[in-house]
């Protein structure tokens, strides 16, 4: 996208559009979702610097001795300060692992067999993407769909991206026409408020709290591991654990599809 000099171009704002904007995560919690579908377009922030031992290439499952790290291994020598969506793939039999580790560990689950064939077409078809980013939307739009979230999904790569940690998000909201800014709960302490407010743009913060709990493998319950451990223990009522009024009453779709 290019522009005049003029700085970020602003879409005319309708009565009210809630934008959240968050680095992609590899296999994300339940609450990155919840995130997505209290918004009207989610910003993908993969121009920003990869954080090593984060979770933009690794994410948490269920298994009988605990929660196990799954990673995605990626090339990072001389890469300190490489964006994510620069980061490339270092091994591409991880797909192929991964999903080995995940039937071990869910091959009981209650909706394993509703859930195993699409969840493994989409790992085949991971093994084929050369960077991070374009696995991590792979997973995030396909569990969208499947979670009956329509949400908008959109790349900060696709606006204009002006200096500036916090003028960057103010000029991402003026150019998709926001009028409301929803964070996480931990931006709290170090958000710039007036920033945004001076744009005429809201700020509010999303509410973890409260989850219920679901049939989950190995006892005591993790409310943050993987989206993936909500489809293979619940399938078809995974939306009724969320928390997101977007979801409420959609039924399960199929990944991949």
């Amino acid at each position: 996208m290019t522009h005049q000099d003029h700085g970020p171009q602003r879409v005319p704002a309708p009565s009210r559009k809630r934008v959240a904007v968050v680095q992609s995560n590899y296999i994300p919690w339940k609450g990155f979702f919840d995130l997505i579908a209290a918004v009207d377009e989610f910003i993908l922030y993969d121009d920003v610097q990869y954080t090593r031992r984060d979770w933009r290439n690794r994410n948490q499952i269920k298994t009988a001795h605990g929660p196990q790290w799954i990673t995605v291994p990626v090339n990072v020598k001389g890469q300190y300060l490489a964006a994510i969506k620069d980061m490339t793939v270092a091994d591409r039999s991880w797909a192929a692992r991964h999903w080995k580790t995940i039937v071990h560990n869910y091959g009981s689950a209650s909706c394993f067999d509703e859930v195993a064939d699409r969840l493994e077409a989409l790992y085949t078809e991971a093994e084929g993407l050369a960077r991070l980013s374009e696995v991590n939307y792979l997973f995030i739009e396909a569990t969208c769909r499947a979670l009956g979230i329509r949400t908008k999904l959109s790349w900060s790569m696709d606006y204009e991206l002006i200096p500036g940690k916090t003028e960057r998000l103010v000029g991402l909201c003026q150019q998709t026409g926001a009028t409301e800014y929803l964070s996480g709960p931990s931006a709290r302490v170090y958000m710039e408020e007036d920033r945004f407010h001076a744009a005429g743009i809201s700020v509010l913060y999303a509410d973890y709290a409260g989850y219920p709990e679901y049939r989950q493998l190995h006892p005591p319950f993790v409310h943050t591991v993987s989206v993936i451990d909500l489809l293979l223990n619940e399938g078809a009522q995974a939306p009724g654990y969320l928390k997101g009024s977007a979801v409420a009453g959609a039924g399960l779709g199929h990944l991949g599809e």
